[in-house]
């Protein structure tokens, strides 16, 4: 970026080639070219199809509440200002014991850093045994009324266990607490930073894809 100072903690979303996904999506993320200037055509054009969930992406109330606010509603400073990278060393989950001492407070905005960014995006295939959010932190965390979780993979909750998915997010949006997932933190150290992070604008949206991007503080 023009910048130095800003890191960017998107995942990419390459073309014509195979994209992380969760297994239970109906169908594969697909970003392929439709014309190409280098083949000859007069312009470059790429057709997406994915769904709100594939690469970095904020989901919303509504994508496991009934009649939660949607991503269009999202207050613009739930994903914009200051944040805090927390470091976890547990390679399985992210445990309310581990977090406690950082005296977390309400109104953060908290992005996990876990062994996931160094190992899970090292492959195009879905990696089953990344470090997930436990039940019992999602709480501690709705309990600290924070603003934003932020995790490094796919999703918050267990692949293996649906019940943790269910009642990580239901447990963090019921509570106004908006979800960044799919974030790269592999270059970023802990510590304080201004992020930036937009989703699209999408009505009634489940969910937003975004860029997001970090800066020391």
């Amino acid at each position: 970026m023009a910048n130095s100072e800003w890191i960017d903690i998107t995942t990419p979303m390459p073309v014509n080639k195979p994209m992380q996904y969760f297994p239970d999506d109906p169908q594969p993320p697909k970003i392929e070219r439709i014309y190409d200037v280098d083949k000859g055509d007069p312009v470059t054009m790429s057709q997406i199809n994915i769904n709100s969930h594939n690469g970095t992406h904020v989901d919303a109330p509504l994508h496991f509440i009934y009649g939660g606010s949607s991503i269009d509603e999202m207050p613009l400073d739930t994903t914009v200002g200051p944040a805090r990278v927390i470091e976890i060393k547990d390679p399985e989950s992210i445990k309310v014991k581990e977090i406690e001492p950082y005296d977390i407070g309400s109104g953060e905005r908290i992005l996990f850093k876990t062994q996931n960014s160094e190992k899970a995006y090292r492959t195009d295939k879905f990696v089953e045994d990344y470090v997930y959010l436990a039940t019992e932190t999602a709480h501690y965390l709705a309990d600290k009324k924070v603003r934003l979780v932020g995790i490094d993979y796919i999703t918050i909750g267990n692949y293996h266990d649906h019940e943790n998915i269910a009642e990580t997010h239901e447990t963090l949006l019921k509570a106004g607490v908006y979800i960044l997932e799919m974030i790269n933190l592999s270059g970023v150290k802990p510590g304080e930073y201004e992020l930036l992070c937009l989703p699209l604008r999408m009505e009634r949206g489940d969910a937003g894809p975004c860029r997001a991007i970090l800066r020391p503080l």
